[in-house]
Parts: structure tokens; C-alpha cells; sequence
């Protein structure tokens, strides 16, 4: 099994890993959409960390929101009443509209080391993919803003939420990414922030680097191949740990294929071995 264990792609997860686009982005142009359709709703950091972002995708927080929460609706309750999932899609457009041009205008910047990893991967002929809940349309302004012309055409490629009929947790995603790239489970690693993402590259049989923000920080990532504060540049250490990447001040393709083959090594070890 060792000789198959070879990095060949990078799989990062989108929200929360390439940028902080929930804090910077997301729970702000929900809030901003809100207030601009009239809706008496505020969603707090709170809420949004440790409830709403337990959803899928945009359309099922609003949805769950409705549901679970029962906030009041003022003048959009006949037209929620009447037919919600058409109602929500609404106000997801408005969220989205705004979310883009929060975007346009800089204010969700990539996260530190995503920009020299993806250079340095495509530069090593390791292969760069995007796998994430959030609809292509959705995805477009951060493909075009955050990564622009350079980075997007070192991505190999892009899988989205409409893609498949199970978002994240489910391991649909990553496994479309692996047949579209044509590898093996042993040959890529995953790139992520939070509980929902590992567990779908986890069940997708990848390794898995989870790089916490504020709002993932207290999940629980005991599958996780290794935890890290950022992706770290080379004056600007990381702080991980697992797969002993500690001696490691920041990821780099050489590190994550170290990673990589530690993490699947300790998997095929029987129970109780070195």
C-alpha cells in the first residue's frame, strides 16, 4: 500500500478554508438582506455559528431558520405561507446580491498561505480542486474576486452543490472530485474548516487538514489527519498538530504529502502495532 500513497491533488473546501467568508461575508449580507426586505431578523454570531451553520447550504439555513426558530415574518407571511420554498429562494437572492458585492468590494480577502500553497502545488504538478456545498452561482464572485484570473486557472477542478443530490456531510462531493480527477483516496488530500466538511472527505476515505476559523474553532476533529491555526507562510508560522506536522512551520505540497502518507500509514497498521 505505501508505494500507492503519493500525493497527486489538493482538495480544499471553499467557506471557511480558502476565506473567512462567513464572518466577513456570509452572516453580514444575511443581515444586510434582512433589514433591506423588511424582516424584523437579526442573526447573531452566535446563532449563526452554533446553530445555523450546522445546515448545508444558504437556502437551508433561512429555511431551518423559519422552521426551528418560528421568527416573526411581518408582511412576507402570506407569501412564506403560501409557498416557502419560492419565498426563501428570494430572500437567498437578495443575501446573495449583496454577498457579492461585499466580495467585489474586498472585504473577504483569502485566508493566509492559500494563495502561495495553490501556486506552489500547480508549480510541483500536484492538482488543485474546489469542492464545496455552495452552488456555482453562489461560488462565482469569490472564483473571480478572492482567487481571480492567475489562481482559477491553476484549479484543475470545481465541484459544487448542485452537482450531487448530498451536500456535505456526505462524502458525494469528494467522491465526484476523485472520479472527475481520476484518483484514488490515497493519492489527494482534503482541505478543510469545519466538523461537516471532515466528515465528508473522512467518509470519501481522505486525509484530512483542518485549518479552524472562529467559527469552527470548538468543533470536535478527532478524525482530522492534523489541526492547524492557518496554512501558514514561511515568515508567519502555522501552529499544528497530528501527523507530526509540528516540525513543519507551515503547509507546503512536501508537507502534506508527509502528512498524507502518515496519516494512511497509521490507518493500515493493525490495532496495537507500532
Amino acid at each position: 500500500m505505501g508505494a500507492a500513497i503519493r500525493l497527486e491533488a489538493l482538495l480544499f473546501d471553499v467557506d471557511g478554508t480558502l476565506a473567512d467568508t462567513e464572518a466577513l461575508g456570509h452572516l453580514p449580507a444575511y443581515n444586510e438582506a434582512f433589514a433591506e426586505l423588511g424582516l424584523p431578523w437579526e442573526w447573531s454570531p452566535q446563532i449563526y455559528r452554533e446553530d445555523l451553520l450546522l445546515q448545508p447550504g444558504g437556502q437551508e439555513r433561512i429555511r431551518h431558520y423559519v422552521l426551528s426558530h418560528k421568527p416573526q415574518l411581518g408582511e412576507h407571511a402570506e407569501d412564506a405561507g403560501r409557498n416557502l420554498a419560492a419565498w426563501v429562494n428570494r430572500v437567498h437572492a437578495a443575501k446573495s446580491r449583496i454577498f457579492r458585492r461585499r466580495v467585489e468590494q474586498g472585504h473577504v480577502p483569502l485566508r493566509p498561505g492559500v494563495a502561495r500553497l495553490i501556486r506552489e502545488a500547480a508549480q510541483g504538478g500536484v492538482r488543485v480542486g474546489l469542492v464545496t456545498n455552495a452552488s456555482r452561482r453562489s461560488l462565482e464572485p469569490l472564483l473571480a474576486h478572492c482567487l481571480g484570473e492567475e489562481l482559477l486557472g491553476r484549479l484543475d477542478c470545481i465541484v459544487s452543490g448542485e452537482e450531487v443530490k448530498r451536500k456535505k456531510p456526505a462524502p458525494d462531493l469528494y467522491l465526484r472530485a476523485l472520479e472527475r480527477l481520476n484518483l484514488s483516496p490515497t493519492k489527494a488530500v482534503a482541505v478543510e474548516d469545519s466538523a461537516m466538511g471532515l466528515g465528508a472527505a473522512h467518509a470519501a476515505g481522505l486525509a484530512t487538514l483542518i485549518t479552524l476559523n472562529d467559527d469552527t474553532r470548538g468543533q470536535a476533529f478527532g478524525l482530522a489527519a492534523a489541526v492547524c491555526d492557518s496554512l501558514g507562510e514561511p515568515d508567519a508560522p502555522w501552529r499544528a498538530q497530528g501527523c507530526g506536522m509540528e516540525e513543519f512551520s507551515h503547509a507546503t505540497p512536501s508537507a502534506l504529502a508527509t502528512l498524507l502518507r502518515r496519516y494512511h500509514a497509521g490507518r493500515a497498521a493493525p490495532e496495537g502495532g507500532a
